[in-house]
């Protein structure tokens, strides 16, 4: 009826640490990504194929950090471990989907990008408002097919799931049944879902840094490697951390470093994405001084109505 995750292991006395650290970086992603959401809904000046991706890339990590982060919250709080089958079998399969849907959403975006550097006369007919919706359903549609196939089965061994959110691999070892078609099929869609994406957006990057390379102005090459090399390291750990822990073969013994990574592509990255991708443009910045502005004189022009 239940299962038991075991998270970050027994240490009682790390417990409140990590509930006021995974706090923390729960109330900065959800807040930094509703702030990107707002400012591209708000500013008709964000109205732009860019943004339109960068504000359902924070829609879609609101959604994938409120997957996870609750529950591991409650459980460092209370102490209480148990999940309900049900409850494993509904987190794993959203998580696997947002996933997916975050992985072909920053190919996406990366597509983006090599259109309004390599053909900056035909980005405007090229990355319509049609292409940006069938781009971003695309990626949804796509995660959606890929984890169909999720299995329905009984456990009857150990309840016990060493992680801290149901994952679809140590969920498979407490099944009663055969799972080697499972796991085949996890290890394909795993590795279809996270090499091709990342070998595209990769291609998609050298072709970009190959264009700055021919920009004649040094300020001009400096500030867009700036961006790009910050838009790279995050891809290449997201990526990288994904592949190590769903396509890479390892022994038991890599658990905790299993752990360590899944931390990275599920708590880290979302909460790092706001900053790198929308935190460090100029129009975003200038669009958040407006909005701040804009609040302060609405604070004053109430006050005074007060006095």
């Amino acid at each position: 009826m239940e299962f038991i995750l075991l998270g970050f292991g027994n240490v009682t006395e790390l417990q409140p640490l990590l509930f006021l650290l995974f706090l923390v970086i729960f109330i900065v992603t959800v807040a930094g990504n509703i702030l990107i959401v707002t400012l591209v809904v708000a500013d008709r000046h964000l109205h732009t194929p860019m943004y339109f991706f960068l504000g359902n890339l924070s829609c879609l990590e609101i959604c994938y950090t409120s997957t996870l982060l609750p529950r591991l919250l409650d459980s460092l709080l209370t102490g209480d471990r148990t999940i309900s089958v049900k409850g494993c079998i509904v987190q794993m399969y959203f998580f696997g989907i947002l996933t997916a849907t975050e992985s072909l959403l920053l190919v996406a975006m990366s597509y983006d990008r090599y259109l309004a550097i390599r053909n900056p006369l035909r980005y405007a007919a090229l990355m319509n408002g049609r292409a940006c919706c069938q781009l971003v359903a695309g990626s949804w549609i796509s995660s959606f097919i890929g984890y169909i196939f999720l299995f329905e089965s009984t456990f009857c061994d150990s309840k016990e799931i060493d992680h801290f959110f149901c994952d679809i691999s140590p969920v498979i070892k407490l099944s009663c049944g055969d799972t080697q078609t499972v796991e085949l099929l996890t290890l394909i869609v795993s590795a279809i879902g996270t090499s091709v994406p990342c070998l595209l957006v990769l291609i998609s990057y050298i072709h970009i840094i190959a264009t700055i390379l021919r920009i004649p102005s040094t300020t001009g090459r400096q500030k867009a490697f700036s961006t790009c090399s910050a838009h790279l390291i995050v891809v290449i750990v997201y990526y990288g951390t994904l592949i190590t822990v769903y396509v890479v073969p390892t022994a038991n013994s890599h658990k905790v470093l299993h752990k360590l990574f899944s931390v990275f592509y599920t708590v880290l990255t979302p909460m790092i994405n706001p900053v790198i991708y929308s935190l460090r443009n100029k129009e975003v910045n200038e669009s958040l001084r407006k909005a701040i502005l804009k609040l302060i004189a609405f604070k004053n022009s109430w006050l005074n109505k007060k006095k």
